[in-house]
């Protein structure tokens, strides 16, 4: 009779455990399998892109078929059914943050993303069930939201399916789908000025105060153009030598009326960034005085 620890009798126990579950998840195969197996690329591979939208992000991960010499729309593609857009697992989309969808409301989160194409029209979907293989278990009553877009023709051909995110902005941007010579693109907007005002006031009741980026987030989005004259002002006190901070200077202070300190401001700029040898600047600040003289 041969005696076994506790220590001897666990350590069995959790080998056995451990065998049974590669058996049953398949990963355990025997040195024959082994030599067998060879490694193949991807009939269409995956892509992952991710896109700043404002202070969130948006983020799409889908497969990128080939056409190959096949027809691809109103064929492969049928006119009138749902497609999982794109090739074995639907595409997935995910936003940080509450968006609008061709002026549509949609939460956050991470939705699959389907459609129906037509010649003349397509049916851009979003469903709560993101963890789908294609579209052969695709249910309607998943629908968080349906938009529809017009496509359009290229003129050259795509070989791989392919998503982008075009003409992007802190605001908006387009995310668009390209394959064949078919185009159609969907507008995803964000407002977050109410979440940006809370943190700039926030932030401005603390010890190091960011005038600069206050300063530049009020010019650009037309917000009392006073108040970001006097944060600027601040800003250049403690970066009198930077010839990024006179250029803005000179913008903010002219949309705030004071024609003189942005002259001022422009031309300082200008000798700083000569003495730098900073040619991007030196032209900038040109550009900068030349618009406050006009004013």
């Amino acid at each position: 009779m041969v005696l076994v620890s506790s220590e001897n009798r666990t350590f069995l126990i959790m080998k056995k455990i451990a065998f049974t579950l590669l058996l049953a998840s398949g990963l355990f195969f025997s040195v024959q399998d082994a030599d067998a197996q060879i490694k193949l690329p991807p009939a269409s591979s995956t892509q992952f892109i991710i896109q700043d939208l404002g202070i969130s992000q948006v983020s799409i991960i889908y497969q990128r078929p080939n056409i190959k010499g096949r027809k691809i729309f109103g064929d492969l593609v049928p006119y009138n059914q749902i497609w999982r857009t794109g090739a074995n697992n639907a595409t997935n989309i995910t936003f940080q943050d509450e968006v609008k969808i061709e002026g549509k409301t949609l939460a956050a989160g991470t939705y699959a993303l389907f459609t129906i194409p037509t010649k003349n029209e397509w049916t851009i979907i979003f469903n709560s069930n993101a963890k789908q293989w294609g579209a052969y278990t695709y249910d309607q009553a998943d629908d968080v939201l349906r938009v529809k877009v017009k496509p359009v023709t290229l003129k050259d051909k795509v070989e791989s399916f392919t998503i982008s995110f075009d003409e992007v902005n802190d605001q908006h941007m387009k995310t668009s789908l390209a394959w064949e010579n078919t185009k159609v693109s969907f507008m995803i907007e964000v407002d977050q000025k109410t979440e940006i005002m809370a943190s700039i006031d926030e932030a401005m009741q603390g010890n190091k105060k960011p005038y600069f980026q206050a300063a530049q987030y009020y010019y650009t989005h037309n917000i009392d153009a006073k108040k970001a004259a006097e944060w600027m002002v601040e800003a250049d006190k403690g970066n009198s030598n930077a010839p990024h901070i006179k250029y803005w200077k000179s913008l903010i202070l002219a949309k705030a009326g004071d024609k003189a300190g942005a002259v001022k401001a422009a031309q300082e700029g200008i000798e700083m960034a000569k003495k730098e040898k900073n040619s991007e600047y030196v032209k900038l600040n040109t550009q900068a005085l030349q618009a406050a003289q006009k004013k």
